[in-house]
């Protein structure tokens, strides 16, 4: 999203409502509330130009959190009433708040197709790789032998990579960040606000209650330098405390390696790129851990026109050859008859 208004000063409190949070104390949702009321803040846009949609699911209480527009729709169909709402409104700053569940099970569909029109929202996916409201079953994102209620033997589904699927639907944006790690939250957001077209984002975050400390490896400070990779534009992929391990390409595979060992150097190490090929980016969304660490950040931005301009500039194109509509001479133009008392008796001989 673009932010093109004159700019003034506000405040978190500006973007609060007055609801009661009502998720379970210690779940990640609250950090992740926080750091977007202080994005919204830092932007300078009033509370009146933001919309936030959900679908179901204990991230879809987020738009009651918000003074600012809001709609709580129907669970998996968030994507589209956005899609809808942006047609209409293209000056509307809009979020999409949604989860692992929501977005990529009943919801997948309506993903995938807001990702390919590159309709200019903001999609935050809360992924805790659990189904949270209705207590604790297996998700899209749950791994393979998961025990849960509803998998009580462990889950024989393969999970879902949430941005293997988004590069596959052709999204120009795509992040992930973690709940607990609030200044790369802030960051990643800012940068997925103001990308125009769709931005995808998913947000790893802990379920205290049904899943806790399933993502510890990344969220806990103590072990995530050695766990997850920081993406910086331009620059190589090396993780680790010390930053003396990185990533390189053998054979179209990536692979771990220790900076100094086997000759290997720093100018060995791939370096990112935002709008490099297809082909790097499908092995970024493929880092998984403990194989290889888990990239954070910004994969992909690249640009292309979105599906909101794309439309009204055909709706303009109409209306400079045709004219505008007339409802009225719609509804009684030629389409349109009348059936009268004696001829429907004569009908139903």
């Amino acid at each position: 999203m673009s932010v093109t208004e004159q700019k003034r000063e506000y405040t978190v409190k500006d973007f609060g409502s007055d609801q009661d949070v009502r998720w379970c104390p210690g779940c990640g949702d609250y950090s992740i509330l926080s750091a977007v009321k202080k994005v919204l803040a830092e932007a300078g846009v009033p509370p009146e130009q933001y919309v936030f949609i959900s679908g179901i699911g204990c991230s879809s209480r987020f738009p009651y959190y918000m003074s600012t527009y809001g709609i709580h729709s129907i669970h998996g169909r968030a994507m589209a009433v956005a899609t809808g709402l942006k047609v209409a409104r293209p000056d509307l700053h809009t979020f999409v708040i949604t989860g692992d569940g929501d977005a990529l099970s009943i919801g997948g569909n309506h993903t995938i197709h807001t990702l390919r029109r590159n309709v200019d929202i903001t999609i935050l996916l809360f992924n805790n790789q659990i189904y949270g409201l209705t207590k604790g079953q297996y998700s899209p994102t749950s791994p393979f032998g998961k025990k849960t209620k509803s998998t009580p033997m462990g889950s024989l589904d393969q999970p879902i990579a949430p941005m293997a699927i988004a590069l596959a639907a052709e999204a120009t944006f795509m992040a992930r960040t973690i709940d607990m790690h609030p200044k790369h939250l802030m960051a990643t957001v800012k940068r997925a606000m103001e990308h125009k077209g769709t931005s995808f984002v998913e947000i790893y975050q802990n379920c205290n209650i049904f899943n806790d400390g399933a993502l510890a490896y990344a969220q806990d400070r103590k072990v995530r330098a050695e766990n997850v990779i920081e993406l910086e534009q331009g620059k190589p992929l090396l993780f680790g405390k010390d930053m003396n391990k990185g990533i390189v390409s053998e054979k179209g595979h990536l692979k771990a390696v220790r900076i100094g060992e086997d000759g290997i150097t720093e100018d060995d190490v791939l370096v990112h790129d935002e709008e490099d090929s297809e082909s790097y980016h499908a092995m970024l969304t493929r880092m998984r851990y403990p194989e290889l660490p888990e990239p954070i950040g910004v994969f992909r931005a690249i640009e292309r026109p979105t599906y909101e301009d794309l439309v009204n500039g055909q709706i303009e194109r109409v209306i400079e050859r045709k004219g505008k509509g007339d409802l009225q001479k719609l509804i009684v133009g030629r389409s349109t008859w009348e059936v009268h008392e004696d001829e429907a008796e004569a009908g139903k001989g």
